[in-house]
């Protein structure tokens, strides 16, 4: 099942979607729910997305928002693919670099990721896997932790390099407003099998290319470890990390210009693209 938070005359409803064909794409409007997460604070939102029954209507992809808009909370993991580990001159870790996101980072999935000319110089790409929470977590074990997922969703996690090394705290590089991509849908958790691809492409360029199943700390692991710390609720997102092959790891180094498309790619789970405009 596919459930995403489509815009309509200003607002915005939870759905599931139908069809996902280029150019024909469905979905059932699920009443009562703004958005999915809204639908994901019901402990039954499972049974009311699949009771859906109203008649499936098209929808453009420029329609689709952020699948969830204002979680609660986004905990984004660094340095969680070995081979980007490897790349950037680490050693493999022992527990997950955690940093933070803030709502105001995520746009739509075909967006337009508008970025202030103060911070253009050095923007790179991260094509990431989002594990989007189901019910309350607090103190889980790995054994089960698959037992709080909802589903799954692509990010487009756009850094600013030379504000993320300005110190040693990441988050100032991570969560600039409006920066992040993030959907097309919540595919849940039955109808997704690690193991595929992640593929990013700068323009035409394929620039970013790993399995899925390469995370050296999987969900689970990432759910034990996080609700040990503070729990996690509904609607809550995990950004489990980006594979090797960003820009500034690169020699010479690379960076997204203005008007060039970012495109993140997952089997089974869709793209996202946005295109980055620089503010003049």
């Amino acid at each position: 099942m596919k459930l995403a938070t489509i815009r309509s005359n200003g607002t915005t409803f939870a759905a599931r979607v139908e069809g996902t064909d280029e150019g024909a794409t469905t979905a059932v409007r699920i009443e009562g729910f703004a958005n999915v997460g809204e639908l994901l604070q019901e402990a039954n939102w499972r049974e009311l997305a699949e009771a859906a029954s109203g008649q499936a209507t098209a929808f453009n992809k420029e329609d689709l928002d952020a699948v969830v808009p204002a979680p609660k909370k986004i905990v984004c993991v660094g340095l969680n693919y070995a081979n980007h580990i490897k790349e950037m001159g680490r050693e493999l870790p022992e527990f997950p670099t955690l940093f933070i996101k803030f709502p105001d980072a995520l746009v739509g999935p075909y967006d337009d990721v508008v970025v202030p000319d103060y911070a253009n110089s050095q923007l790179d790409w991260e094509g990431e896997l989002a594990v989007v929470i189901g019910k309350r977590a607090r103190r889980v074990s790995e054994a089960d932790a698959e037992d709080y997922i909802a589903g799954y969703a692509v990010m487009n996690d756009y850094t600013m390099r030379d504000y993320q090394y300005r110190t040693l705290q990441w988050h100032q590089g991570k969560s600039f407003e409006k920066s992040a991509g993030f959907g097309p849908w919540l595919t849940t958790k039955e109808d997704f099998s690690f193991g595929g691809e992640l593929a990013t492409y700068h323009g035409d360029e394929k620039v970013q290319s790993t399995p899925t199943d390469d995370l050296v700390f999987t969900p689970a692991k990432l759910i034990e470890y996080i609700s040990h710390i503070y729990p996690l609720d509904a609607g809550d997102v995990i950004v489990t990390g980006t594979p090797g092959g960003v820009g500034h790891a690169r020699k010479p180094q690379r960076y997204i210009g203005d008007g060039d498309v970012v495109t993140v790619e997952i089997d089974g789970l869709g793209n996202v693209a946005n295109k980055t405009v620089f503010e003049k």
